[in-house]
């Protein structure tokens, strides 16, 4: 891939950004979508209560909507986001964010985010009782509080790896724990360049402490003496999102706010699918993709 400018660039490549890949792409604006569909929600589905759909799988539904936007012209890469920047002064003229993912990095007029909401837990003794004591889901939001000490981030996915080289500039030491690693070997690359620990193959067993993390007990018996472990087991959270970007959240603090064009509080920022609230239903999450395409093109026209 060469191109590294376009005008709307979507988070997500489930049925939200799907939908709004088609309708973007079928204004001729050039469109990315950025994820891997397999790690949708829907992949594994069974459908049964779509409209004007009797019976049909959640990998069937993905793989034509990609065909369907790829058709109008929209372009995917299969990586997820790592970090997010928006301008001091928006230029439009050049693409007012810049987006990095593993191995590239883009410019764009306008952000679609339809990542979904699924946050995944180890379930691991500990976690639970030292959430908010040491346990976190959200480097950008809580990484400043370790400058200086020791941390884990334990994800084997592009997540963890970017939240593990912005921890590698606050704490004196970062561990990074995955039974396997699932990014890009350049970012491997970055991260041993880091000086970050890597500690492939090895399995968490139990995070321990009493007022505060102490500890990270991995499955052959070793224990890194940790005060932060950060749990990244997937694509960026929509806490990740907020804090990295200033999008308002709504009252439960769980979900992006929109208005009913989808437009976030940060200009050229859209929102639609379950990262937007319930009902998490497939429907729900493609009328929203549908708006939400249609007003960034419209912003990216105005623009």
């Amino acid at each position: 891939m060469t191109e590294t400018n376009y005008d709307i660039i979507i988070l997500g490549a489930g049925p939200a950004g799907l939908q709004a890949a088609i309708h973007s792409a079928r204004k001729g604006l050039k469109v990315l979508i950025l994820g891997k569909n397999d790690k949708s929600s829907l992949w594994w589905a069974h459908i049964e209560n779509f409209c004007c759909t009797l019976e049909i799988s959640g990998e069937q539904i993905l793989r034509t909507g990609q065909q369907q936007a790829e058709s109008f012209g929209a372009v995917f890469f299969n990586e997820d986001v790592l970090k997010i920047k928006t301008p001091d002064l928006m230029d439009l003229s050049g693409g007012g964010f810049t987006v990095t993912t593993e191995t590239k990095e883009f410019k764009t007029k306008a952000i679609i985010i339809c990542t979904g909401t699924t946050r995944n837990k180890l379930g691991v003794p500990g976690e639970k009782d030292l959430f908010g004591k040491g346990v976190s889901y959200c480097v950008e939001c809580d990484g400043n509080f370790f400058r200086g000490e020791e941390v884990a981030i334990v994800g084997g996915e592009s997540a963890a790896a970017g939240g593990a080289l912005h921890l590698s500039h606050l704490a004196s030491k970062v561990h990074l724990v995955s039974k396997e690693f699932n990014f890009a070997p350049e970012l491997m690359d970055k991260l041993k360049a880091a000086n970050i620990i890597i500690h492939e193959g090895a399995e968490v067993e139990e995070i321990t402490g009493e007022s505060g993390v102490d500890g990270l007990v991995l499955k052959d018996g070793s224990k890194l003496d940790v005060t932060g472990v950060f749990i990244e087991l997937g694509a960026k959270g929509v806490m990740s999102l907020a804090a990295e970007l200033g999008i308002q959240l709504d009252e439960s603090m769980k979900f992006i706010e929109t208005d009913k064009q989808m437009r976030t509080n940060v200009p050229g920022i859209f929102a639609a699918g379950d990262i937007c609230g319930p009902p998490l239903q497939m429907a729900k999450a493609v009328g929203e993709g549908c708006v939400a395409g249609l007003s960034a093109a419209k912003y990216v026209r105005k623009a």
